[in-house]
């Protein structure tokens, strides 16, 4: 029997049980046909058994039967929140490609420094320093196996830096917002499996984040008009049944999307991707000594009572928060608040 799993839901503070998608399924899959059938494992984590399983989760003609306002109650979606009618919206794939009025109901944090969120997601905050009380050794991803593995002048600008780990349930909304403001100074792709992110397969895999398909986007943020927060990585990766990531940045609503690319100027809270469809994950990388977490994301983390798969697999308390996109995670330290050691 899988065990719970709880987060933290920040807006109100209250602990809540989440219903896993297919939890039994992921427990047996990466439990006894990981360990009894290896071949048959490695087939269904690909791209495209993934593929497959996404189509028939979300394009399958018996998946039209529902109209937009059921499945929009299913999924607990707030209708107030939808650019489209929700009549508009008759399909899982609908649903879950949705766009919000984010300018009314995700307010953009207004502090210029401030770090926020990507994505709607449960998240969690770490560290790749091991004098750090975040530091969890190669768990989630090997640093530069998540970079690429070649590109070692990424991996040492983010050596000894922190993280953040977004986790993105099939029922959130899954367009991917800018962290910070910056110049794009590197965007490539790297090849890789489709492992679900469900804790139970985290904590199964070694590092399977940077075993997963995944799109890296470096922003420098060091301008006038730039957070200020340094060399910032955002790595989008995907899932089990997501077919890929559209990078679409708009700087206003969502119109004008253009891709990303080296040169580009992104804008704090503006619209950068979309994943198509199923589960997924977003990680920040911050450089040595530049971020500083918001504190009751770090208070979260070490909350007593919560029941977390992270916790129980881990040996120690590690509790996610479920946060908003563009709602604050952190703030820039400015020259001066490293001088004084903040």
């Amino acid at each position: 029997m899988p065990l719970q799993h709880q987060y933290i839901d920040r807006s109100s503070g209250l602990v809540v049980d989440e219903n896993l998608l297919a939890d039994r399924l992921v427990n047996f899959l990466y439990h006894q046909v990981r360990e009894n059938a290896a071949l048959v494992f490695k087939a269904l984590t690909s791209a495209r058994a993934s593929k497959l399983l996404g189509w028939l989760h979300y394009d399958a003609v018996l998946n039209r039967r529902q109209g937009g306002h059921q499945l929009a109650r299913n999924l607990n979606i707030k209708l107030d929140e939808l650019m489209e009618a929700v009549d508009l919206l008759d399909t899982p794939r609908k649903i879950f490609e949705r766009k919000l009025r984010y300018w009314e109901c995700r307010p953009l944090e207004a502090d210029h420094q401030a770090v926020v969120s990507p994505s709607d997601a449960r998240m969690l905050a770490g560290s790749l320093d091991d004098d750090s009380t975040l530091f969890i050794k190669n768990k989630f991803f090997d640093l530069a196996e998540l970079l690429g593995g070649t590109n070692r002048r990424w991996v040492r600008a983010f050596q000894g830096g922190d993280y953040a780990v977004f986790r993105l349930t099939p029922d959130k909304y899954h367009y991917n917002h800018a962290p910070v403001s910056g110049w794009v100074v590197d965007h490539y792709e790297v090849d890789g499996l489709f492992h679900s992110c469900n804790p139970s397969a985290t904590l199964t895999v070694a590092e399977p984040i940077s075993k997963n398909q995944r799109t890296v986007t470096i922003i420098e943020s060091d301008y006038d008009e730039g957070t200020g927060a340094g060399l910032v990585a955002m790595i989008e990766v995907v899932a089990l049944m997501i077919g890929e990531v559209v990078q679409s940045y708009c700087e206003q609503a969502y119109d004008n999307p253009q891709p990303v690319l080296p040169s580009l100027w992104l804008k704090k809270g503006q619209p950068k991707s979309l994943f198509r469809p199923g589960s997924s994950t977003v990680v920040l990388l911050f450089q040595p000594g530049r971020v500083v977490f918001d504190q009751d994301l770090l208070d979260n983390l070490r909350a007593p009572g919560v029941s977390s798969r992270f916790s129980q697999g881990l040996g120690r308390s590690l509790v996610e928060t479920d946060v908003q996109v563009r709602s604050s995670i952190g703030r820039a330290l400015s020259e001066l608040d490293r001088a004084i050691g903040q």
